[in-house]
C-alpha cells in the first residue's frame, strides 16, 4: 500500500492540533502480507488508530535516520505517486546501476544501504525514501512513499554506528521537547535498519534506553514505514529507514 496516501488521508480528516504517529506493519524482509486488528482477529487491509487525550497528557515525537546524503542533487523529472521513473531526464534505475557497480547483482538487499533523500519546496526538511522494488523494462523504482515530480533527490549512505547515533538523537529530540523523562516510549524502527544492523540491532534500543533511563517503559516494532511529524511539529509524514519515537507522560 501507499503509506503516504494513508497519512495524508488521516491528517486531512482529523481536527486541528491532533498529531498522528505510528508505523506500517511488516513481515520481516518478506514483503508479502501483514495482519492488523484491534479487539478482534487480525486481518489484511486493516488500519487501526487509537486516540489519546487529556489535560495531563504530554506527547512528544522524534524521528531521525542516521543516513547522510551524498553526491549531486537531482531533479525528479518523472514520477507517479511512489514510482520514480526519471532523475534529471534519465531512468532512475540507471543511477543505482552506476553507483552500485558489481553490488547491483544483489540489488534487493543493497538498496537498503542507499535510500533517497527526498525534498520539495514545501518541506522544511527532507524525508528518507526506501526502495521496495524495481522494473528493468521501464527503468523505474518503486519506493515506500510518494516522490513528487519537480522535487529533488540525493543518494544516502550510512554505517551501523551512525544508525545507532540516529536512534539516540531521536530520543534526545523527545527529551528536549518535554519537561521530564517519559513514562512510555513507543519505538518504530524501519525493518531496513534491522536488515543492515543484523546482530547489532539491539544497540539502537540500548542507546534509546540509556537516554530515557530505567523508569521509561519501551515498546514498539519494526515497520515498513514510520509515521511521525518532523521536529516535534504537528505535520505528520511517512518516513523510511528512521527510528521514530513517540513518548507519553502525565503531569
Amino acid at each position: 500500500m501507499n503509506g503516504s496516501e494513508l497519512v495524508k488521508g488521516m491528517v486531512k480528516h482529523l481536527p486541528e492540533g491532533v498529531g498522528v504517529t505510528g508505523g506500517l506493519t511488516g513481515d520481516g524482509a518478506d514483503f508479502k502480507e501483514t495482519l492488523v486488528g484491534a479487539n478482534q482477529i487480525s486481518e489484511i487491509k486493516n488500519v487501526v488508530a487509537i486516540g489519546f487525550y487529556g489535560t495531563r497528557l504530554k506527547v512528544h515525537c522524534g524521528s531521525v535516520s542516521g543516513f547522510t546524503p551524498f553526491g549531486p542533487e537531482r531533479k525528479i523529472t518523472r514520477s507517479e505517486n511512489n514510482i520514480l521513473y526519471e532523475l534529471d531526464g534519465k531512468p532512475a534505475l540507471e543511477l543505482y546501476e552506476k553507483y552500485l557497480g558489481d553490488r547491483y547483482k544483489d540489488f534487493p538487499t543493497q538498496c537498503f544501504y542507499f535510500p533517497l533523500y527526498y525534498q520539495t519546496s514545501k518541506m522544511e526538511k527532507g524525508l528518507v525514501r526506501t526502495i521496495l522494488g524495481f522494473d528493468k523494462k521501464s527503468g523505474s523504482i518503486t519506493f515506500a512513499g510518494d516522490l513528487e515530480q519537480g522535487g529533488t533527490a540525493r543518494l544516502m549512505k550510512t554505517n551501523i554506528d551512525n544508525l545507532v547515533s540516529g536512534a539516540e538523537e531521536a530520543a534526545k529530540v523527545c527529551l528536549n521537547a518535554g519537561t521530564s523523562f517519559p513514562d512510555l516510549a513507543i519505538l518504530m524502527s524501519c525493518v531496513g535498519r534491522k536488515i543492515l544492523m543484523k546482530q547489532r540491532v539491539e544497540e539502537e534500543i540500548e542507546a534509546v534506553e540509556e537516554i530515557f533511563g530505567a523508569k521509561t517503559s519501551l515498546a514498539g516494532f519494526y515497520s515498513y514505514g514510520e509515521i511521525a511529524p518532523i521536529d516535534d511539529s504537528e505535520n505528520s509524514h511517512l518516513h523510511n529507514q528512521t527510528m521514530s519515537i513517540t513518548t507519553f507522560s502525565e503531569t
